[in-house]
């Protein structure tokens, strides 16, 4: 099974890097609407410093910047990330972001208490295991300041796909090569434990539509 879940984590590494150097700016240059609600609770928490997980092309870096906040991005494609740096020198916010390529099941590349916020748009729900995920927290837990806050995204069970396409078991479905894990709300819950749990947000996005839910969660001061 471990072999399994290195085999697919390659396969969609070398799906996301082939798929942003074939489409530059893919996503547009709008930021996502939760990139948008962020900010707003980013500027009411006092927010100086931002960490974008899987950040890919930088439609949501690009506007934290533009908002004023100091962004560091990840992701684990150098094409996306190449695609970024060019085009905050462009819209010259190139001083208000560095990048990163980083692969969200190793620890992350900040030291402890660095950054006051943590955003992550449908990155959670990438093919990662349960276990991953619940490691991926922490470290997020471990890097912000305390009452810094971490707003994420993930489509969830009542979302189309799920149980459609390729099962590759815990809650991993692959349809059209791209394998999400979809959450259901007692994962939303164990991931909150021991943070103050703000709102769980039920949206839509895109043509299918996809189902998501908007998590922000505060870490204690």
């Amino acid at each position: 099974m471990a072999d399994e879940r290195e085999d697919l984590a390659g396969v969609q590494r070398r799906h996301w890097q082939g798929t942003y150097a074939a489409h530059p700016g893919m996503y547009g240059e709008e930021p996502s609407e939760p990139a948008v609600h962020a900010a707003a609770v980013f500027r009411v928490a006092r927010v100086g410093d931002v960490l974008e997980l899987g950040a890919g092309h930088g439609r949501d870096a690009l506007f934290f910047a533009r908002e004023g906040f100091t962004v560091h991005a990840t992701d684990f494609s150098p094409a996306g990330l190449e695609q970024l740096r060019d085009a905050a020198r462009s819209r010259a916010v190139g001083e208000r972001v560095t990048t990163a390529v980083h692969d969200v099941r190793e620890p992350l590349p900040l030291p402890d208490a660095s950054v006051d916020a943590v955003f992550a748009h449908m990155l959670l729900c990438m093919a990662l295991s349960t276990e991953e995920i619940h490691a991926l927290v922490a470290e997020v837990r471990r890097v912000l300041r305390p009452g810094g806050v971490f707003v994420y995204t993930v489509r969830h069970t009542g979302d189309a796909h799920y149980g459609a396409g390729t099962a590759h078991g815990d809650g991993i479905f692959e349809h059209g090569g791209f394998a999400v894990h979809f959450f259901d709300r007692e994962l939303v819950d164990a991931l909150a434990d021991g943070w103050i749990l703000d709102e769980v947000h039920a949206f839509e996005e895109g043509e299918l539509p996809r189902r998501l839910w908007r998590v922000t969660q505060y870490l204690p001061r």
